[in-house]
């Protein structure tokens, strides 16, 4: 929807759809992940707001949370309790349908009539060949087929995309790729949460340690709108979650600090578990790859990830910033616009890219070989900043300059940031969930 926003400026856009778009925030056959907690960090809501003005204030004014940083997470990381310091930085927590469908609202407003969606529609494959896209094929829900020519085709169709055959087909060169798959499991479960807690109530996280012994396991607790929590469940081979209800809380129980399983053990659950095995890390190079002109990758069907860190929509968001940025710079329409738009979007999944296998592949079985050596010597880099950020708030920050996609990773090699590592943590490391009074008298009420 972004990406057809930026187009909408400069042309009229066909949106190839598979799905019927609901008329509400509801579950679709083509997003099975928004029973998931999916999180939109500061760096990707900056993005969406930037492109289309005004809808974080109706994604705010639909139900959605606006959650200070690091003041409204409560968080365990691999090396400790982090502080909650003052905000700099924020996320927005609602349930994805929600998001998706307040985007959907304004991007395909009344005054936006550039942009046509063809529903229940599937693409069969490029037209052209191996030097020029000049449009897809398309199947019609009643099975009819035909051929949409278009001066410049966008693949976002996500981790499913068929781009790699379909450019086979024109001649042209298929991507190369790398996977890493630690086994992850998702299982998640909506809750009410209990009544009385404080409306700024946090983010609860516990996250997995990669190189700890036994499989990694985490979850995490988000407010949503309408009073809610959804609640994440998570572990890599050997330790993985299950669609049994009767497990959940005991699953959650077990985790490196069980505050996840004693808060939900107070919510009243709101439907059954949802259970996904689609985590693995995926990306495909096509920055590095001859395309063919007119022919652009963007979103998951460059790059899915690992969901812990909650990149991917952020991630998207920035793409399509991206080529709006592009297009801005290179004029419409200009020869050689896909490829510097390719490589400018390569450029914003980096950072998310990095955190996501940089973690995993410590996990068995991630990857054929292991770590690799600088894969080992950046995990120990992170491994001095996330301990220094327990305990100096600007090692926090930071951080989550980095994690919230709004700086990338230069600001991690700032001199500042290296004194700061060196120094290591400023406070002693907290021993308990760094809650508030007020909301530990609300959970012991609860």
């Amino acid at each position: 929807m972004l990406t057809a926003h930026v187009l909408s400026k400069h042309t009229d856009v066909v949106l190839v759809e598979r799905d019927t778009l609901p008329e509400q925030p509801e579950d679709r056959k083509g997003l099975p992940q928004a029973h998931h907690v999916h999180i939109l960090w500061s760096g990707g809501a900056g993005a969406i707001d930037t492109l289309v003005p005004d809808t974080l204030k109706d994604l705010e004014a639909a139900g959605g949370r606006r959650i200070p940083l690091t003041t409204g997470m409560v968080a365990l990381s691999p090396k400790g309790w982090f502080r909650r310091w003052h905000e700099s930085h924020y996320a927005i927590a609602c349930h994805r349908n929600l998001l998706d469908w307040v985007v959907r609202r304004r991007v395909l407003g009344a005054e936006n009539s550039a942009v046509t969606v063809l529903q229940n529609t599937t693409v069969l494959g490029l037209t052209g060949n191996a030097d020029t896209v000049t449009g897809v094929e398309i199947s019609r829900a009643g099975g009819e087929t035909e051929t949409l020519s278009a001066d410049l085709v966008i693949d976002a169709s996500g981790k499913g995309s068929q781009a790699p055959a379909w450019l086979s087909t024109l001649g042209a060169p298929e991507p190369m790729s790398r996977e890493v798959d630690s086994g992850l499991v998702y299982a998640s479960r909506l809750y009410q949460a209990p009544s009385g807690l404080p409306e700024s109530w946090p983010i609860i996280n516990v996250q997995a340690d990669p190189r700890g012994r036994g499989p990694g396991q985490a979850g995490v607790v988000v407010p949503i709108e309408d009073g809610r929590w959804l609640v994440t469940l998570s572990g890599t081979r050997g330790g993985q979650p299950t669609g049994d209800e009767d497990a959940f809380v005991d699953f959650a129980l077990g985790l490196r600090h069980p505050i996840v399983g004693e808060l939900i053990k107070k919510a009243e659950p709101l439907g059954p578990v949802r259970v996904t095995r689609m985590t693995a890390n995926r990306r495909r190079f096509y920055e590095k790859t001859a395309l063919p002109e007119n022919f652009l990758v963007l979103g998951d069907a460059v790059a899915a990830y690992n969901p812990t860190y909650g990149h991917g929509m952020s991630v998207a968001a920035q793409s399509a910033q991206a080529l709006d940025n592009m297009i801005r710079r290179h004029g419409w329409l200009t020869p050689g616009l896909t490829k510097h738009a390719q490589k400018a979007v390569a450029h914003r999944l980096n950072v998310a890219w990095t955190f996501a296998t940089g973690t995993d592949v410590f996990y068995p079985g991630a990857t054929d070989r292991g770590p690799t050596a600088s894969e080992r010597a950046a995990a120990r880099f992170v491994d001095r900043l996330t301990l220094t950020a327990t305990g100096s708030g600007r090692m926090a920050r930071d951080l989550t300059d980095v994690m919230t996609l709004e700086k990338g990773p230069e600001r991690l090699f700032s001199p500042r940031t290296l004194v700061a590592a060196v120094r290591g943590p400023l406070k002693p490391p907290l021993t308990a969930p760094p809650l508030s009074p007020e909301e530990r008298q609300a959970i012991d009420s609860a």
